[in-house]
């Protein structure tokens, strides 16, 4: 379900995102206040130990949505500007068990050349994430390497 202000389609976002993305089955849930929620189902694929996800996968769905944040915002601002990760921060609080997990990122700073983003991922419980990360990258033109 999309937000009704939002032009956006989750469909069209989630055939944006990365091919890594794809692998681990990443999909937009649904556009929240004009940014993307990625949720992924439990698979056998992203498992860790029995029971649970793989870090990783938490990991990636994180930087993902980091990702997603900055690339809506920066849609908004109409900039057409190439993001270089620079650094991820993890914290992992509790396992993530064999459910669906969500998670939405927020952009903190988004400036000329760089920008700072915070992402949380959850399961049943949005007030109990399952982790958090911050990201900085670094913006440029797109035409410039």
């Amino acid at each position: 379900m999309s937000d009704p202000a939002s032009p956006v389609d989750p469909a069209d976002i989630t055939a944006q995102l990365p091919p890594y993305a794809r692998a681990l089955g990443i999909a937009v849930d649904r556009i929240e206040h004009g940014i993307p929620m990625l949720m992924v189902d439990f698979d056998n694929r992203i498992r860790g130990r029995p029971g649970f996800l793989h870090g990783g996968a938490i990991g990636g769905l994180l930087e993902m949505a980091a990702i997603a944040a900055l690339q809506a915002e920066l849609r908004r601002d109409g900039g057409l500007l190439k993001l270089k990760p620079v650094n991820i921060s993890l914290e992992y609080m509790r396992g993530g068990t064999v459910q669906r997990t969500y998670a939405i990122g927020r952009v903190t700073r988004a400036g000329r050349r760089v920008a700072n983003v915070s992402a949380e991922a959850w399961q049943d419980n949005r007030e109990k994430p399952i982790a958090s990360c911050w990201m900085n990258f670094l913006l440029s033109p797109k035409d410039q390497a």
